[in-house]
C-alpha cells in the first residue's frame, strides 16, 4: 500500500518526490515503492458563486440582497479542473491507504489541501507533514514525525470561517454598492481599509498649510552645536531673533555641561515577512510582492532559507542545535570573516530576545538553512534579500552594541545650544555589517559614530567662529511607501479610538501571507497608482472609501476578525457563531449603502466627458503608452483608447543634370540628395475599444418598428414584406452592428 502526498506546487512536490525516492513520472503527479506524490497548483477548489445558490443571483440586483446561504458550498476552479482531476483519481485508487498534506505549513495551506480532500469525498486516514524548509534534512526528518491531520483540525475551521466570512461581506458589500451607484465598485474587509488609510493621509496633505520656521547651528572649533529653543526641538519663529544670531560670529559662550552616560542597545531580532518587505523596500525599492516572489524562490528552489510567510521574528530551543551548521553554510559568502570570528570564538546562542517559544506560531523567523549557499547561482534580486536575511541572522547572534554618549550644552547670550556625541566602547551586532563591508537596515545617518574631545570641562569658555541660521517650511505628511504601508497594516490599532478595542487590535490588516497581494489588487483595480516609491489613490480610490459603509472603512473590523480567527484556530471560539456574527453584519453593511444620500461623482481632473451618457471618463495609461478613457457607468461602459500615428518622416530628393558625350549622345546624371530634415509629426486617433451599452439600446429601439422600412425595391410599402424580408433586413442590420463594434 501507498501514501498519496499532496504538496502545494510542482516544484515542492518535485523536491518531496525525490526524497522520498518517487522517480515514475505521469501526468500530474511522481510515483515510488512507498509514495505517490502529487500537487495542487495553488487553490483547486473555491467557494460557489451567488447564482450556484439561485437562478435569481445571476443578474446583480438591489433587491436580491443580501445573499446568506444557509451554507456554503464549494466548487471545482475549471481553469485548473485537470489537476483536480488528477488527485481525484488518485485518492480511488486502491492501493492509496493514506493522504499526507504536505500543502504549506500554514492557515491558507491547510484550507487548500483540505477543500480537495473534501471536494474528492476522501475520508481515509490522513497525516500533516508541518516543516519549515525544504532541505533533504528537513523533509526526511519531517516524514519521520507526521502527525494526524486531527491535530490541525482548528486551523482548518479558522481558514475556511475566514473564506466564508470574506464571500459573505465582499459579495454582499460589492454588489450593493455596484448597483445602487451605477459603477463597479469592489470592496472588502481588508483591501476597504487600507485603502483608506492612503485616501485619509492623501486628505491630510491637501489640507495642509505649511509654515515658516528657523534653526541654528553654531561651530565652536572643536565642535558644533544646535540652538535649542525647546528640549526636543531645533525650530523656532522669532523672525528678529533669527537675524540677530547672524551677527553672532565671535560671540563668547560657556560649557555649562557635560554629561556621559553608558549604554547598551539589544540585538535586533530576527525577520518575519512584514519587517523584511519593509528593510527590501527602503534598501532596496523592492516592492512587497517583489520581496515575497524573490523570497519564495530562495525557499523552493534554492533551499537556503526558512519557510518565508512567517509572523514570527524569534526561533524554538530545538532550532539552537543548529545554529553552527547554518552559520557554516554561510562560509564562502561574504561574511566569511564574521563566520569565521563566530567559529571560532563562539557566538550568542541562547540569547532569551531570540530563542522564545511563546513568541513563535506556526513558524520560527525567517532564517538561513543548512544549504551550502552558492551565489552565482542567483540572480541579483536573490542575492540582495538573500544578503538582508544572512546579515540579520548574524546580528542576532551577535552581542549586545555598547557605547558612551555625551550631551554638551553651551550659553551664548542666554541661548542653549547642545552638541551629542557618541563613542562605541563595544561594537557587538554592529561589528557584523562592517566586517562584511554591508550597511545594515538598522543603522541610519544619525548612528554614523562621533567623537568627544575630553579635553574640553564644564566652565571653559568657547567662541562662535561661524554660525548658520536657515530658513524652513514645515512638510506635509508623507504618502505611503511599500515599506510605511505595510507597518501601519501591521499596526493598524493606533488607528483606532476607542481605548479598549485599540488594546485588543493586535493582529492588525491582513496577515503577513496576505497584504502584498491586497497592496496588489487596489493597483490593480486602479484604486491607487504608483508614483516612483510611492502610492497615490485614484479618484475612483477616494470614491470607494467615501461611499463605502463606515464600519467597512475602518480597521476595527478586520482586526476584531483577525483576532477571532485566531481564536478559532486555538480551538477557544465557535466557527458557527463567528459566521452567524458575519451574516448579520453583511446584512447591516447592505442596509447602510441602501440608506446612503451620496452620489458617485470622482474629480477626474485628466478625464474627459463620455459623448454618450455625458459623464467624466477615467484616465488610464498601458503599459505601451496608448492613453484609454473609460466610461464608469455600468449602464454605458463605453471605453475608447488614444494613439499616435506617425504622419510625416524626412523627405529623399533627386537631382538630374544632362550631358553630351563626344559621340554626340546625351548623359543624363541622377544625384539623390540627403533627406530633406521634416520634424516628425504626430497625429493623434481615437479607437473604439467598447461600445457604449447606449449605443445598443439606441440600436434595439430603431430596429422595433420595421414597418417604417421598405423590404423591396420592387415594394413601395411594406405591407406586402414577407417574413423573408423581415429576417434580411434584421440579418443586414446585425452584419452592420458587428462592423461597426469591429471599427
Amino acid at each position: 500500500m501507498k501514501k498519496l502526498v499532496i504538496a502545494e506546487k510542482p516544484s515542492v512536490g518535485r523536491e518531496i518526490a525525490k526524497n522520498l525516492g518517487c522517480f515514475d513520472r505521469s501526468q500530474g503527479y511522481i510515483e515510488g515503492e512507498s509514495y505517490v506524490v502529487t500537487w495542487a497548483l495553488g487553490h483547486l477548489v473555491e467557494l460557489s458563486p451567488p447564482q450556484h445558490y439561485s437562478e435569481k443571483y445571476k443578474r446583480w440586483s438591489l433587491k436580491d440582497l443580501p445573499m446568506l446561504p444557509e451554507k456554503l458550498d464549494e466548487t471545482v476552479i475549471e481553469e485548473t479542473k485537470d489537476q483536480f482531476d488528477v488527485i481525484a483519481s488518485l485518492l480511488k485508487r486502491d492501493d492509496v491507504s493514506s493522504v499526507v498534506i504536505a500543502t504549506d505549513a500554514g492557515r491558507e495551506g491547510e484550507l487548500v489541501a483540505r477543500w480537495i480532500l473534501k471536494e474528492a469525498n476522501w475520508n481515509g486516514k490522513c497525516e500533516r507533514l508541518w516543516i519549515s524548509s525544504q532541505t533533504e534534512k528537513a523533509i526526511k526528518e519531517g516524514f519521520e514525525t507526521l502527525r494526524p491531520s486531527s491535530e490541525y483540525d482548528n486551523l482548518y475551521h479558522a481558514a475556511e470561517c475566514r473564506a466564508q466570512a470574506d464571500w459573505y461581506v465582499g459579495m454582499n458589500v460589492t454588489r450593493a454598492l455596484t448597483c445602487y451607484y451605477d459603477t463597479k465598485l469592489s470592496c472588502g474587509r481588508v483591501q476597504t481599509p487600507t485603502l483608506a488609510l492612503m485616501t485619509q493621509r492623501e486628505d491630510e496633505i491637501e489640507r495642509f498649510l505649511g509654515s515658516f520656521y528657523y534653526s541654528c547651528r553654531a561651530n565652536f572649533g572643536l565642535f558644533s552645536a544646535s540652538y535649542y529653543p525647546e528640549d526636543n526641538s531645533i525650530r523656532f519663529t522669532d523672525e528678529n531673533l533669527a537675524k540677530e544670531m547672524e551677527e553672532w560670529k565671535g560671540k563668547k559662550g560657556r560649557i555649562v555641561s557635560i554629561v556621559n552616560e553608558e549604554k547598551s542597545e539589544d540585538v535586533p531580532l530576527g525577520y518575519d515577512l512584514t519587517e523584511l518587505q519593509r528593510d527590501a523596500n527602503i534598501s532596496y525599492g523592492f516592492s512587497a510582492k517583489d520581496t515575497l516572489e524573490t523570497l519564495q524562490r530562495l525557499y523552493e528552489i534554492h533551499k537556503i532559507v526558512t519557510y518565508p510567510r512567517t509572523d514570527s521574528r524569534c526561533i524554538t530551543p530545538d532550532i539552537v542545535p543548529t545554529l553552527k551548521d547554518r552559520i557554516k553554510a554561510l562560509s564562502n559568502t561574504p561574511f566569511s570573516r564574521q563566520v569565521d570570528e563566530y567559529l571560532k570564538n563562539g557566538f550568542r546562542e541562547n540569547n532569551p530576545r531570540f530563542v522564545n517559544e511563546k513568541d513563535v506560531s506556526d513558524h520560527h523567523a525567517i532564517i538561513p538553512t543548512e544549504e551550502t549557499v552558492r551565489l552565482e547561482n542567483l540572480s541579483e534580486n536573490e542575492k540582495k534579500l538573500w544578503s538582508l536575511i544572512a546579515l540579520r541572522f548574524l546580528e542576532v547572534l551577535g552581542d549586545n552594541y555598547e557605547y558612551r554618549t555625551t550631551t554638551l550644552k553651551v550659553n551664548v547670550e542666554n541661548k542653549i545650544f547642545i552638541a551629542r556625541f557618541s563613542t562605541p566602547l563595544k561594537r557587538g551586532y554592529r561589528g557584523v555589517s562592517l566586517s562584511s563591508g554591508m550597511k545594515s537596515p538598522l543603522l541610519t545617518s544619525d548612528d554614523e559614530d562621533s567623537f568627544f574631545l575630553p579635553s574640553l570641562k564644564e566652565g571653559d569658555e568657547v567662541t562662535v567662529e561661524s554660525i548658520k541660521v536657515r530658513k524652513s517650511s514645515t512638510t506635509p505628511p508623507e504618502r505611503y511607501t511599500d515599506a510605511t504601508l505595510l507597518s501601519a497594516m501591521e499596526h493598524a490599532g493606533r488607528f483606532v479610538e476607542d481605548k479598549e478595542l485599540k488594546a485588543n487590535l493586535t493582529c492588525g490588516l491582513g496577515t503577513v501571507a496576505t497584504r502584498a497581494d491586497i497592496i496588489e489588487k487596489l493597483v490593480q483595480n486602479r484604486y491607487v497608482e504608483r508614483d516612483g516609491k510611492y502610492f497615490v489613490p485614484t479618484a475612483k480610490g477616494r470614491e470607494v472609501v467615501r461611499l463605502s459603509p463606515t464600519l467597512l472603512r475602518s480597521p476595527e473590523l478586520t482586526g476584531v476578525w483577525e483576532g477571532r480567527l485566531e481564536n478559532i484556530s486555538k480551538g477557544k471560539e465557535s466557527p458557527d457563531l463567528f459566521i452567524k456574527d458575519i451574516k448579520k453584519i453583511a446584512t447591516e453593511l447592505v442596509a447602510d449603502v441602501e440608506k446612503s444620500t451620496l452620489v458617485f461623482s470622482p474629480d477626474f481632473k485628466d478625464g474627459k466627458k463620455c459623448p454618450y451618457c455625458g459623464s467624466m471618463m477615467m484616465r488610464s495609461q498601458d503599459s505601451d503608452g496608448s492613453i484609454h478613457f473609460i466610461c464608469q457607468k455600468l449602464s454605458c461602459q463605453y471605453e475608447e483608447r488614444e494613439y499616435k500615428v506617425k504622419v510625416s518622416s524626412p523627405i529623399a530628393s533627386s537631382k538630374k543634370t544632362f550631358s553630351t558625350t563626344e559621340s554626340g549622345k546625351i548623359k543624363v546624371v541622377i544625384s539623390k540628395k540627403s533627406a530633406v530634415k521634416v520634424p516628425t509629426v504626430y497625429e493623434t486617433k481615437t479607437e473604439v475599444v467598447r461600445e457604449s451599452k447606449l449605443q445598443y439600446k439606441r440600436d434595439n429601439k430603431e430596429r422595433k418598428d420595421f414597418s417604417s422600412f421598405s423590404f423591396s425595391k420592387d415594394r413601395k410599402d411594406s405591407g406586402n414584406a414577407t417574413m423573408a424580408d423581415f429576417f434580411k433586413l434584421s440579418k443586414e442590420r446585425e452584419e452592420e452592428r458587428k462592423n461597426r463594434k469591429k471599427k
